[in-house]
């Protein structure tokens, strides 16, 4: 009998849903017991914590897919079809908007970047899904931040080398809980907003988006099988710059649960 010399956790993140909804279907999510301090159900606005938690399995991201962030970028958004990379799983870190989320400056950076992103949890995997069906792969959504060691990544650039380095760090992909789908007030008028000690420093309708959430989904299952537990982070409008040791940083869009964290200083 073959034995694991050790086992690792896996990251998970907490499902909320308007009011007291029952029976919340969900393929790719876990139905874990409440501790002792879930007993009083947890709620953030109009938000109440269902119980369930969603395990993540791959993280992807979309490049450049707000065309006024692609021309900050030196890109072309009228020729460039989407491309995507990765964050590892467990660069997730979920944050509160209940509780400020501190996350330590990282190493090997003078230059760190915010990304807002409105953010894709998927249910059900496939290849090759045709547009018209994405939607039905779709579990709920998130907001996150694509954080990025941007003086890496020009590097990167400048050498045609991988961006692993500069995008793929701890706690590179702060996020908040996940709202079910059905309970979303989405829509192609939705701002998505990032503050940075309270000054708007990003803001764009997720209407904006040069390939849709639809159009992203068939997109990257051409070139992988995407399966429950997958994220998806979206793209970033006009407006990254660096953040600084003490910034406070929130994100919003429509009506999810924000993301809020604050940069502390770096780990020893």
């Amino acid at each position: 009998m073959i034995k694991l010399l050790f086992t690792l956790p896996r990251r998970t993140i907490p499902i909320y849903t308007r009011g007291s909804r029952s029976g919340i279907a969900a393929a790719s999510v876990d139905n874990k017991s409440k501790s002792d301090s879930d007993n009083d159900t947890p709620t953030v606005g109009a938000w109440v914590r269902s119980g369930l938690e969603f395990p993540i399995r791959r993280v992807y991201c979309v490049g450049r897919n707000y065309r006024a962030h692609a021309l900050e970028m030196g890109g072309d958004p009228d020729k460039e079809p989407p491309f995507f990379f990765q964050k590892p799983t467990d660069s997730v870190v979920v944050c509160h908007s209940e509780a400020t989320t501190c996350l330590p400056y990282p190493p090997m950076t003078s230059s760190l970047h915010f990304e807002g992103e409105l953010i894709v949890a998927i249910r059900e995997g496939g290849l090759r899904i045709p547009v018209d069906r994405a939607m039905d792969h779709v579990y709920g959504y998130s907001i996150g931040c694509d954080l990025t060691r941007r003086d890496l990544q020009s590097e990167a650039k400048k050498r045609g080398r991988p961006w692993d380095t500069s995008k793929g760090f701890d706690r590179s992909c702060p996020m908040s809980p996940i709202v079910i789908k059905e309970d979303a007030n989405l829509n192609a008028g939705s701002t998505l907003r990032l503050k940075v000690n309270d000054s708007i420093r990003q803001e764009s309708t997720i209407g904006k988006m040069i390939h849709s959430v639809p159009e992203i989904i068939s997109n990257l299952s051409q070139f992988f099988r995407l399966h429950q537990g997958d994220l998806i982070l979206t793209g970033t409008p006009a407006g990254v710059s660096s953040l600084n040791i003490g910034d406070q940083v929130s994100i919003t869009c429509g009506d999810l649960i924000p993301c809020k964290f604050v940069m502390g200083k770096p780990e020893d």
